[in-house]
C-alpha cells in the first residue's frame, strides 16, 4: 500500500487559523446573545415597573415624575392633598438579633406613639414585616439606623401628605396603607384619583382654603366658648351650587393614622352624615311656601297670636309670646310658632308635602361624600306634624339641605345640587325652580328685617347686608326631647341686595355664657358665628363692606307694631 504524504505545514496552518477563528465567532456570537438577552430582560422590567407597578409606585412619564395619586388642590391652586417620596420605618420581627425589651424600650422613646410594651408584642409577632412608622422624617430614619439593628428596614415609599393638617379632614378624607381611598374625597374619587391618564392634573375643587380656615376658626371658637358638642358649618355659592367651605367639628388629622385598636375618631362629618331638626329656620321656607299657594296674599294681614294653640294633647308656644295679632313681618321678626302653624295648617299636608319633596328634603344630598344621610320625613301627615313642621320639628335634615334650600329661597327659587368640585362657566345645571321669583324677591327683605329688627340682629356684619333666620330646636331623644339639650343653627345669606353666598352655622347643645346671659339660643350662640365669618370672608370673595348700601324696608318696618314711645 501506497502511503498518503502529509499536507505541508503552511496548509495545516491555515486550517488550524480557520479552526481558531471559528471558535472566536462562536464564542462572539454567544457572547452577543447573552449581552442581548440581558438587556432586553431590563427593557422588560422597566416596561412592567412603568406599566404593570401598583398605584403606589411612582411612574416616569415623558421625563417627569407622575405621582401615584393625583394632587387635590383648592379652586385658587392651593395644594390640599398630594404624594411625596416619604421615609417608612420597619421591622423583620423573625430576623432581630438584639435584645427585643431592650430595642422595644429604645424604639419606644424615639417613636413614642406607641408605648414600649407595644414594640415588644410587635418584634416577638410571627409576622415577616411590621410597619413602625409611616411618614418618618429623615432625622428619625438616621437615629434608627443607629440602633444597629440589622432587621430594621428603612425604605422609600409614596406618601400621601395633607399640607394644611387639620383643615376641610371630613372633605379630603384620607387613604389606607395602600394608598387608596377610604373616605371623603378620596375615597369618592379615588379611580379619578389614580387614573394614570389624569393623574398629572390636580382634582380641583370650589373650596377656598382661606373661607375654609375662616369658617373653621369661628366655628371653633363658639364651640369652645359654649362648652357645645359639635359644630358644623356651610358657605355655599347660591348661584352655582359650589360648597366653598364645609366644616365639622371636632375634626381629626388625616396625616396621622388610626390608634392601635385601629380606629379613627370624630370622622362623623356632621354637615352630611347627621340629620337634626333645625327649627324656625324653617319659618321663612313656610311662608315662601304659602305665598307660592296664595294661602298668604297679604303679608300685612294679622294672626291671633294671644294665646298658645291647643291641638289634642299638643300645646303649641311662642318661647316670647307676643299676646296680640301679628301680621307676617312680625311673625318671622318676632319667630312666632303660634302663627307659623296656622299657616302651615291652611297650607295643608299634601302641599307641605309636596313642597318639602321639591326641596329635596326627601332624598339624600348630592355631594361628592360618601354616605351622605337621608332625611327623616314624617310617614303620616297627621295635623300636629303640619303645623309643627312649619317651624322645623318633626323634620331632621342634614346642614346641606337647608344649606341647598336657602340658596334657592334667594337665588330667584332654582334649586341646584351642591358640588364639592370646581364649576366652569357653561358647566352649571339649569337646576329646577321650587320658589317664584318674585316671592323670592320678597323672601330676601324679609330675611335682611329679621336681621335688622328681628332675632338676627347678632349676625349683622357692617356694610355686608346680612340676611337669616334663627333656628333653635330641643334635640330629639328616646322617642321625645330634651329641654336641656338643644340644636341652635343660623341660616343666612349676603349680599341682600344681591345675593351670592348663603352661610350656615351650627352648634349642637351649646351652653350659655355670662355675655349671653346664660341662653344658648340661635340669637345669641349661632348668629355671632355667621356676622364674624361673613365680615371675615366677605372681601376674599369679592364682597365689600359698604355702608351706603343696603335693601329698602321701609314699608316692612311700617308693618311692625311699636309701643308709642318708641314710635
Amino acid at each position: 500500500m501506497t502511503a498518503i504524504a502529509a499536507p505541508p505545514a503552511r496548509i495545516r496552518e491555515a486550517a488550524s487559523r480557520d479552526s481558531a477563528l471559528a471558535t472566536v465567532h462562536f464564542r462572539l456570537m454567544v457572547l452577543m446573545l447573552l449581552v442581548s438577552g440581558v438587556v432586553l430582560l431590563i427593557v422588560a422590567k422597566l416596561i412592567w415597573m412603568g406599566v404593570a407597578a401598583g398605584p403606589q409606585r411612582a411612574n416616569v412619564v415623558s421625563g417627569g415624575f407622575v405621582p401615584a395619586r393625583a394632587d387635590i388642590v383648592d379652586r385658587n391652586g392651593e395644594p390640599l392633598a398630594r404624594t411625596i417620596d416619604g421615609w417608612s420605618i420597619a421591622i423583620h420581627p423573625r430576623e432581630v438579633i438584639s435584645d427585643r425589651r431592650e430595642l422595644a424600650q429604645k424604639l419606644a422613646a424615639l417613636m413614642p406613639e406607641h408605648s414600649a410594651a407595644w414594640y415588644w408584642r410587635a418584634l416577638n409577632s410571627n409576622r415577616k414585616f411590621v410597619y413602625l412608622r409611616k411618614r418618618a422624617m429623615p432625622e428619625l430614619v438616621r437615629q434608627v439606623n443607629a440602633l444597629g439593628e440589622p432587621a430594621v428596614a428603612l425604605g422609600r415609599e409614596p406618601e400621601r401628605l395633607y399640607p394644611q393638617g387639620m383643615m376641610a379632614a371630613h372633605v379630603l378624607g384620607f387613604v389606607d396603607n395602600d394608598s387608596i381611598g377610604r373616605s371623603g374625597l378620596e375615597l369618592t374619587n379615588n379611580g379619578r384619583l389614580t387614573d394614570a391618564a389624569q393623574r398629572g392634573e390636580p382634582l380641583m375643587l370650589a373650596m377656598d382654603s382661606r373661607v375654609q380656615a375662616a369658617l373653621e376658626s369661628e366655628l371653633n371658637a363658639a364651640m369652645v366658648k359654649h362648652s357645645a358638642a359639635a359644630a358644623t358649618g356651610i358657605v355655599l355659592d347660591v348661584h352655582t351650587g359650589e360648597v366653598v367651605a364645609l366644616s365639622s367639628l371636632p375634626s381629626y388629622n388625616p396625616n396621622v393614622g388610626p390608634d392601635a385598636n385601629g380606629v379613627r375618631s370624630n370622622e362623623l362629618n356632621m354637615a352630611t352624615q347627621a340629620v337634626f331638626e333645625l327649627g324656625s329656620t324653617f319659618k321663612p321656607l313656610t311662608i315662601a311656601n304659602a305665598i307660592d299657594q296664595h294661602v298668604v296674599t297679604d303679608i300685612a294681614r294679622r294672626y291671633d297670636a294671644r294665646a298658645a294653640l291647643r291641638v289634642g294633647g299638643y300645646r303649641i308656644r311662642d318661647d316670647h309670646p307676643a299676646n296680640r295679632w301679628l301680621n307676617v313681618p312680625e311673625m318671622l321678626t318676632l319667630s312666632s310658632n303660634i302663627v307659623t302653624a296656622q299657616i302651615a295648617e291652611q297650607i295643608g299636608a299634601a302641599r307641605m308635602e309636596r313642597y318639602f319633596r321639591a326641596l329635596g328634603f326627601y332624598d339624600k344630598a348630592a355631594i361628592e361624600l360618601p354616605n351622605p344621610r337621608r332625611p327623616l320625613t314624617p310617614h303620616f301627615w297627621a295635623r300636629t306634624t303640619v303645623m309643627t313642621s312649619g317651624y322645623g320639628h318633626g323634620i331632621a335634615i342634614t346642614p346641606l339641605h337647608l344649606a341647598n334650600a336657602y340658596a334657592a329661597l334667594v337665588n330667584g327659587g332654582i334649586l341646584r345640587p351642591a358640588t364639592l368640585l370646581r364649576r366652569r362657566a357653561g358647566q352649571v345645571p339649569a337646576g329646577r325652580r321650587v320658589i317664584a321669583p318674585e316671592t323670592s324677591a320678597l323672601m330676601r327683605r324679609l330675611l335682611r328685617l329679621i336681621v335688622t329688627d328681628g332675632t338676627g340682629r347678632r349676625a349683622d356684619a357692617a356694610g355686608m347686608r346680612v340676611g337669616g333666620k334663627t333656628g333653635t330646636a330641643d334635640k330629639s331623644s328616646g322617642g321625645g326631647y330634651n329641654r336641656n339639650a338643644r340644636v341652635s343653627t343660623f341660616a343666612a345669606a349676603f349680599p341682600m341686595d344681591d345675593p351670592k353666598y348663603v352661610v350656615v352655622a351650627m352648634l349642637d347643645d351649646p351652653h350659655g355664657t355670662a355675655d349671653t346671659g346664660g341662653f344658648a339660643t340661635a340669637g345669641m350662640v349661632a348668629a355671632p358665628i355667621v356676622g364674624k365669618v361673613v365680615a371675615r370672608i366677605g372681601p376674599l370673595l369679592g364682597v365689600y363692606p359698604d355702608e351706603a348700601r343696603d335693601v329698602d324696608l321701609s314699608d316692612l318696618r311700617g308693618m311692625i307694631w311699636k309701643p308709642k314711645a318708641e314710635r
